[in-house]
């Protein structure tokens, strides 16, 4: 399983990618990863959630690929789905390496 988030927008327009390769992950890091996958019934989610334009707010892209199966959600940080946060949190503090 393979995991990318893109975050652009913001006040300095600064983009920021955060990728991981899910084979890196300790057992319970692979474990948490995959229940926030779950629970937010990723694969099931529109590849595009509207709403309205706001200056200087975030937009995430979120790609999955997992197994034969390859997603893409994309939402500002006003209409992600609250099923979704646990995720982007998680992503966006982690320790890995932006790119």
């Amino acid at each position: 399983m393979h995991v990318t988030i893109q975050r652009t927008g913001g006040f300095a327009g600064i983009p920021l990618i955060k990728s991981i390769d899910a084979a890196s992950l300790s057992a319970s890091e692979f474990h948490h990863l995959q229940q926030m996958i779950e629970s937010s019934r990723f694969f099931e989610l529109p590849a595009s959630i509207p709403s309205k334009p706001q200056p200087d707010r975030f937009e995430y892209q979120i790609l999955i690929e997992q197994n034969d199966r390859k997603h893409s959600v994309t939402a500002s940080e006003q209409a992600l789905p609250a099923e979704l946060k646990p995720l982007v949190d998680w992503m966006m503090k982690s320790e890995w390496p932006a790119k």
